[in-house]
């Protein structure tokens, strides 16, 4: 199951239906259903948790559904697509953020944008800079606490 969104700034969006017609895209059931899932939560689920969810709603909906539309969606601007060693996940949260990736346990976290400059000059001729996305790696709070937490001893039960 994907959890639901936290409190994390987002930025305000449509509704499924009207965003998908305000593309031009058909509303279809499935479509509506894997939009709704997406901007549902802050995981950033990949395209095998999102099955996993529409199944639950939609029992008969095959994976290449789910992954075709997740894919227009990205293509469409409605979800944003991050490739990863790992596959595709999937964004809902269409503010302008970057990421933070726990290296331990894989869980990505949205981090508001901070203003930052974009260099004085182009960092090659004839490029222009249009965009930029920082990645920041670590371990999550989670995974420290664990990595902190100390082992329990064993105790013998040989009698002595």
């Amino acid at each position: 199951m994907i959890p639901k969104k936290t409190s994390a700034r987002r930025a305000p969006v449509a509704p499924p239906g009207e965003a998908l017609r305000a593309r031009g895209l058909r509303l279809t059931g499935p479509r509506r259903v894997i939009l709704e899932v997406v901007r549902a939560t802050d995981r950033h689920p990949s395209v095998a948790a999102v099955y996993a969810e529409v199944r639950r709603r939609l029992p008969r909906v095959s994976l290449g559904t789910v992954y075709r539309n997740l894919r227009c969606l990205a293509a469409e601007g409605l979800v944003r697509e991050r490739a990863e060693p790992a596959g595709l996940r999937f964004d809902g949260n269409l503010a302008p953020h970057d990421h933070f990736t726990c290296v331990t346990c894989g869980r990505v976290l949205d981090i508001p944008r901070r203003r930052v400059a974009p260099p004085p000059h182009p960092p090659a001729p004839g490029l222009r800079i249009m965009s930029h996305r920082v990645e920041f790696y670590g371990r999550c709070g989670a995974c420290r606490r664990r990595a902190a937490a100390p082992t329990p001893q064993r105790r013998r039960d040989d009698g002595r």
